[in-house]
């Protein structure tokens, strides 16, 4: 049921063996070991930056044309596919079968949305002073990019920077995560089948610091891109700024809910009760901050109280499963000490707060109210299902306190007053508002955030920013 996995250099699949180290992956419902994963030694990190700058000098030269059917066969394959990758990311990562058969398919569209966009890296024109003067901007191809990508959307995050750099014409190094690695290795074949010349996407495994290190240092690697922690996201940016590597970071968030009495409130719960127990919380730009009107607090409560008890728990691979274990059993102690701190302060647990006895990295849905906002919980990230819930008189009040932590990622706002919509999305210090509903993530939108949640957007027309040089000649 577990597929093997592998290193992919130069084109070449290797497994476990010889003198490479390797670790164990586990199941995080089980706690059951499902397989073996190779790590690169340092000769093998060398070859992969090597064999990518071979392969980007012939990359980087390759027809538009070619490149968006190449990224067009690889969505085709990732269809296919989908239900072998979905069951892997859910042995592997936890999350419910629907859930990651969803992230497969959906995340097919990004090859699909940069097999077109690539074929529309336009330069320009510049009307010349001196008529006797060519004047031309042309955007090229940086080079030998370097790539992390996190645990929690193993297929989705690890696509996003693929596609982007191999449709501007770069080469690529990517480091996935070694809890769930299976869909990074899915996608290695997925590209190796839809024709990809080898060494243009490489994948490699290891102790994460070590990885890091070699690779951004390394001269021939001209980009990094990074999905993560923002403590790990500043070393690394600092890391890559020290070598004069251009970087895009797309870090940690603490999304504010902001719930005005005149919302909808019965939409309001579903869409922040969707999104909160998505992937088990583990989601950068999940909810985790509710700030709820007066008028409509208890209401709201009530419903939210109501709507995470109707969560069942369970191995991702049921399907009467709606919310999966979280993929590291420190995860469960972080979220025991987050209940703690809360009790401590005087919050009062309206549902959850318990790990339950099933066998594997679960905890239940948990709400808490009564809480000041200097409660870890109104200041940390949880990620994971723990919301605190608060109650504001005035949206002054409220977009001062969503704006009041160095995050921005992104918010979401509820209001039928056109008014207060367009304060929220002028004034909440966000990369990404949402208003009404939850619509984030699609290929065709730009997804990044701001203040220490990051730099640089990926998708929408914004997606090969981070991957083109802008070159000015000008000619007589």
């Amino acid at each position: 049921m577990y597929p093997e996995l592998f290193l992919y250099i130069n084109g070449e699949f290797i497994g476990v063996g010889g003198q490479r180290k390797s670790e164990d992956v586990t199941n995080p419902a089980t706690r059951e070991v499902l397989g073996r994963l190779p790590h690169a030694t340092i000769a093998d990190l060398a070859h992969a930056v090597a064999t990518s700058q071979s392969a980007f000098l012939k990359w980087r030269k390759s027809s538009p044309l070619q490149r968006s059917e190449i990224l067009r066969r690889a969505a085709s394959l990732a269809r296919e596919r989908a239900d072998d990758i979905a069951q892997a990311i859910t042995l592997d990562q936890g999350k419910p079968l629907a859930e990651a058969r969803a992230e497969v398919v959906t995340c097919a569209d990004h090859a699909d949305w940069h097999a077109e966009e690539c074929r529309r890296i336009y330069g320009r024109v510049i009307p010349p002073r001196d008529t006797a003067v060519r004047q031309i901007v042309v955007r090229e191809p940086v080079g030998v990019c370097v790539a992390f990508t996190p645990w929690n959307f193993p297929f989705n995050q690890a696509i996003r920077k693929i596609t982007a750099a191999i449709g501007a014409g770069c080469a690529i190094v990517l480091k996935g995560p070694e809890d769930s690695p299976s869909a990074i290795v899915a996608l290695a074949k997925l590209f190796h089948d839809a024709g990809l010349p080898p060494g243009v996407l490489n994948i490699v495994w290891g102790v994460p610091h070590e990885v890091s290190d070699f690779l951004i240092q390394h001269p021939l690697v001209r980009k990094v891109s990074f999905t993560g922690s923002v403590d790990v996201g500043k070393k690394l940016a600092a890391l890559a700024g020290h070598h004069m590597k251009r970087a895009t970071m797309e870090l940690g968030g603490h999304a504010p809910v902001i719930v005005c009495d005149d919302a909808d409130v019965d939409s309001a719960v579903q869409v922040t009760m969707r999104m909160k127990l998505r992937n088990a919380g583990q989601v950068c730009v999940a909810p985790t901050r509710l700030f709820v009107q007066s008028g409509i607090y208890t209401k709201f409560r009530d419903q939210m109280i109501e709507a995470f008890e109707t969560a069942r728990l369970g191995p991702g691979i049921d399907s009467s499963t709606t919310m999966g274990p979280l993929a590291h059993a420190r995860r469960v102690k972080e979220m025991e000490r987050f209940v703690a701190d809360a009790k401590a302060r005087g919050g009062n647990v309206l549902t959850g707060g318990f790990a339950p006895e099933l066998g594997g990295s679960f905890f239940a849905p948990t709400l808490v109210d009564n809480l000041d906002d200097t409660a870890d919980l109104m200041q940390k990230e949880p990620f994971g299902p723990i919301a605190p819930l608060a109650k504001f008189d005035t949206l002054d009040e409220a977009i001062a306190r969503a704006n009041s932590l160095p995050f921005g990622l992104a918010a979401f706002a509820f209001t039928e007053r056109t008014r207060s919509a367009h304060r929220l999305a002028t004034e909440l210090e966000a990369g990404m508002v949402n208003i009404n509903h939850a619509g984030m993530a699609l290929p065709e939108t730009p997804f990044g955030g701001i203040k220490d949640s990051g730099m640089g957007s990926e998708g929408g027309t914004e997606t090969f920013d981070g991957y083109l040089t802008t070159k000015f000649v000008t000619q007589v």
